[in-house]
């Protein structure tokens, strides 16, 4: 509580700072002098801009190989505060042009940009629009750095083209203000919303990086243009990039170097996938799962290299592996909602406890939508306990409605539960286990994923007897 008190209290600092600052300038006209440097202007524009450009290529990597739409989205936001700000400098009157509307309406866009995708990162990653965006993750980022700047070249070399009436009127000014004040304090609403449940570096990052294009917005369309008050929205833009920055550092903790993140993104084996590209966010939801059940110690590991296995045996592509291992690893965080005296308990459930039981996979389901996980990963959550002739939990779905990678994820779940003890039974024996899943074929599993599985198990018993038998794997998401 007293963390989210002081986080409370330096965003209040963080955003009225500089908005004293600025309206300490204005109220002395002798303090607030005209400081006309067209170069000198340029300058603080590039470095800005320059920051936000290598922050967004960074940031934007770190969402394709950790398979975070909200990290992506938070990337395309600095990509577009990057490219329409160095526009915004390089229109700067008595620089590269004579003066023109192009500068204003440079900073304006960038900003509205901005907002409009951290709103987007905002927002759960059921939502449609962000589902499917998020199909095109891998591409969203360089297509987008494309589009923007081929219109910010047209824009320069056509700059009269941002000289229409309603473009620069009051009218348009004030209403880009509401959108930017609306939308990006949705934004901060839904991250704090979000860190008061999880204590996220990224999301209290992202509560003050919104705050402050909130800040730079109403110095940009209130100040006068080369007096000193007005250079202030430039040095918010810029703490904002920063804030963002050090969050996701600290998020996910990148100990790469920048190529050997490069390396990482393109690397093809999901099991170096898995160890490299875990974040210390998701760790530590793993290792709280299993905390509270003992029972489950190296299960979610067990489960997603299973899973892995089978997915290559039925010739999954990469981003499938990917998000067959991401979902897997996390498939029972929805336990740590759960009393521990029912997750623990020694002897039978009642029908009580079994319901609340049977509830976590939606839990986990809508603790995952809100940190970013993808489509994918977020099916396999929900419905690694569907059945395929639809007797499963939590939404009855039967045969192919069920998704592919749930229905992977669930023969590798009930594989290793069946030959892990736990404190009511023995472990099973490979046989035995394999027996089982056999006897449930078109049952509780899809018939090719059996078929699969039975193949896979001939031809490569040692990796059963190597993952089941290795206390090292155990450790490895721990690491």
């Amino acid at each position: 509580m007293r963390k989210k008190a002081s986080s409370l209290y330096m965003l209040a600092a963080v955003m009225l700072l500089p908005l004293f600052a600025y309206a300490l300038l204005r109220s002395f006209s002798s303090l607030d002098r005209t400081l006309s440097a067209p170069t000198g202007h340029f300058y603080v524009v590039s470095i800005v801009s320059a920051l936000a450009m290598a922050m967004a290529v960074m940031v934007g990597i770190a969402g394709v190989r950790l398979r975070n739409v909200k990290v992506t989205f938070a990337a395309l936001a600095y990509i577009s505060l990057a490219e329409v700000f160095l526009l915004h400098g390089l229109s700067t009157p008595g620089f590269l042009m004579h003066a023109s509307k192009l500068p204003t309406l440079a900073a304006q866009i960038s900003i509205v940009l901005a907002v409009s995708w951290l709103w987007l990162s905002s927002l759960s990653s059921d939502q449609p629009v962000i589902r499917l965006l998020s199909r095109y993750n891998r591409n969203l980022l360089p297509v987008w750095t494309l589009i923007l700047g081929i219109a910010c070249l047209l824009l320069f070399q056509s700059h009269h083209l941002m000289d229409m009436e309603f473009l620069t009127s009051s009218g348009f000014k004030w209403s880009a203000t509401v959108y930017t004040v609306a939308f990006a304090g949705w934004t901060m609403r839904r991250y704090w919303q979000s860190y008061q449940a999880w204590c996220s570096p990224m999301q209290i990052a992202m509560v003050y990086s919104a705050g402050l294009l909130i800040v730079s917005q109403f110095i940009m369309v209130t100040g006068e243009v080369w007096h000193l008050s007005w250079w202030i929205y430039h040095l918010t833009l810029l703490i904002s990039v920063v804030f963002t920055l050090v969050g996701i550092r600290y998020q996910y903790a990148v100990r790469d170097t920048f190529g050997e993140s490069l390396l990482h993104l393109f690397r093809a084996n999901p099991r170096e996938w898995i160890q490299t590209c875990l974040s210390p966010s998701v760790r530590a939801l793993i290792m709280t799962t299993e905390t509270r059940d003992p029972y489950t110690a190296g299960h979610n590991y067990r489960v997603a290299l299973y899973a892995l296995r089978l997915g290559e045996r039925m010739e999954l592509n990469t981003e499938q592996l990917r998000a067959i291992a991401l979902g897997g690893i996390v498939h029972d965080v929805g336990k740590l909602q759960v009393p521990d005296a029912i997750l623990n308990k020694p002897g039978r459930l009642t029908a009580l406890e079994r319901s609340i039981i049977e509830e976590h996979p939606t839990s986990g389901f809508n603790l995952c939508k809100r940190i970013g996980f993808m489509t994918e990963e977020l099916a396999v959550i929900r419905s690694h306990h569907e059945r395929w002739d639809g007797t499963g939990y939590p939404d009855r779905l039967k045969h192919d409605k069920i998704p592919l990678l749930a229905r992977i994820t669930a023969v590798a779940d009930v594989y290793d539960a069946l030959t892990s003890s736990r404190s009511y039974r023995k472990a099973m024996s490979h046989q035995e286990a394999l027996a089982i899943i056999e006897a449930e074929r078109g049952i509780h599993f899809d018939p090719a994923c059996v078929d699969a599985w039975l193949l896979l198990a001939q031809e490569d018993a040692e990796f059963f007897s190597r993952i089941s038998g290795s206390d090292r794997e155990k450790q490895l998401v721990k690491g």
